[in-house]
């Protein structure tokens, strides 16, 4: 295909998108929309998805308190008990002191709330590294009875709950979204059929005089992948600086959590910018193709 050809491709795609505007734009808002809901279900499931993870490597540990009238022989003992436990990677003691300290770096600028403490509201414990998080429960009742126990904390439930969460964002989200990308081609698939319908006389001409399939098609291809693009660029804004604000809110508000266990919105967009002009691009292909194949048998 010469220059020429290019450029009359492209001049005809454009004046297609413009001519039926109307129709253009209620094919831009429906890829706009399609997409945007995909947004949301992706930064939804990336986020579970690296929350569970994150769960996983930090909380794959059980707790120990200790009772407070606990004497020394008692905690050393308990240790030796608890590092003969299968499926104990590793056992480490942690003093009331260095669980307050650790509790005012992790509340930053807030941590002047625990400077007037008349007492140290923590307790001793213990901090076990299991070998498998399924086994935490078996692991528990099996300690659970041990001298110098106050209270067990562990995670299990927790990490569960996020993962089966995460699973049902993404089944849902996969059907919500098949659904959206059939009506979005089916609505572009209409924009092109009333640009072919309205040409159908030129085409016809275009045939007689031995233009081939590819030149006569290519104009509405174009148009196609014009109004997913546009699609594409619209809801990538939205998507783009609807998660960084809700990201700088977090991170103000929230701050470990945000910096923990959300995923930076920097991060996030260069997979959804990819994704959306391929998918864009890839439903205004598939809605001209339909739209040509049945119309005009070329």
């Amino acid at each position: 295909m010469n220059l020429r050809s290019i450029a009359y491709t492209l001049k005809q795609g454009l004046q297609g998108v413009w001519r039926n505007r109307m129709m253009s734009l209620a094919s831009i808002g429906s890829v706009t929309s399609t997409l945007i809901i995909l947004g949301i279900i992706l930064i939804l499931v990336l986020n579970v998805n690296n929350l569970s993870v994150m769960l996983k490597q930090e909380f794959d540990e059980i707790e120990i308190f200790l009772s407070e009238d606990a004497t020394d022989e008692e905690k050393t003992k308990l240790e030796k008990d608890l590092r003969d436990v299968k499926g104990i990677s590793d056992v480490k003691y942690k003093s009331k002191e260095e669980a307050l300290k650790s509790m005012k770096d992790q509340w930053k600028d807030n941590s002047y709330l625990l400077e007037d403490l008349e007492e140290n509201p923590f307790p001793d414990s213990f901090i076990l590294r299991i070998n498998d998080l399924d086994n935490s429960d078996k692991i528990v009742n099996s300690i659970k009875d041990m001298e110098g126990i106050e209270d067990i904390k562990y995670y299990r439930d927790i990490i569960e709950r996020t993962v089966t969460i995460a699973n049902i964002v993404r089944t849902g989200g996969i059907i919500i979204i098949a659904i959206l990308i059939l009506i979005s081609i089916f609505i572009i698939s209409n924009t092109i059929k009333i640009t072919v319908a309205a040409r159908k006389k030129e085409i016809n001409i275009m045939k007689y005089v031995g233009a081939t399939n590819g030149f006569i098609r290519g104009p509405f291809i174009v148009e196609g992948v014009l109004l997913g693009i546009l699609g594409s660029i619209v809801s990538i804004a939205l998507i783009g600086y609807g998660y960084k604000y809700l990201f700088d809110i977090a991170s103000q508000r929230l701050y470990v959590f945000a910096t923990v266990y959300m995923i930076p919105y920097y991060q996030i967009l260069n997979d959804i910018v990819i994704m959306f002009v391929a998918i864009g691009v890839g439903i205004g292909v598939i809605g001209s193709v339909i739209s040509l194949r049945r119309f005009l048998n070329v």
